[in-house]
């Protein structure tokens, strides 16, 4: 993993919109959203952050952190969102190293625990999250997982 490197976006806060880009490219959600978020933590109005894995000038894996990931469980948050690893670079240990980054990120600005919710077992326990509860998506007809890093 040498020619891999991981940082936060205030690192190299010119990626924002490339950043911004390619999160909307594989979640489908409106680019603004991104913009949004990241400017807030470019600014220091927060510190729910983001953080990027990049290959050479490639962004190969991301994810960021907002107040709520989509899901009726106001009360649990930040939300680690928008976990995304390129399937062409999967098995490498990016989504866990840019967990490792994040959860050390939050800690570092005195915010813990931190939630994330997912339809995956087994993943993330590896990384030290643990199953907490289960909470309905909005606009999800069934529930989804919650996981929780102290």
């Amino acid at each position: 993993m040498e020619d891999l490197r991981f940082i936060t976006l205030r690192e190299e806060p010119r990626l924002k919109e490339r950043a911004a880009e390619w999160f909307c490219s594989k979640w489908h959600v409106p680019k603004q959203a991104y913009i949004a978020c990241m400017d807030a933590y470019l600014s220091g109005s927060t510190e729910y952050g983001w953080y990027l894995c990049l290959e050479g000038g490639r962004i190969v894996g991301g994810m960021g952190v907002i107040q709520n990931d989509f899901h009726d469980r106001r009360d649990l948050f930040p939300n680690v969102c928008a976990v995304f690893t390129e399937e062409d670079r999967r098995g490498r240990g990016i989504a866990g190293r840019l967990l490792d980054l994040t959860v050390a990120d939050l800690r570092a600005h005195g915010i813990s625990p931190a939630y994330l919710v997912t339809d995956h077992t087994g993943f993330y326990e590896r990384y030290g999250w643990e199953y907490y509860c289960s909470a309905q998506g909005d606009g999800e007809e069934g529930l989804t997982r919650v996981y929780v890093h102290r």
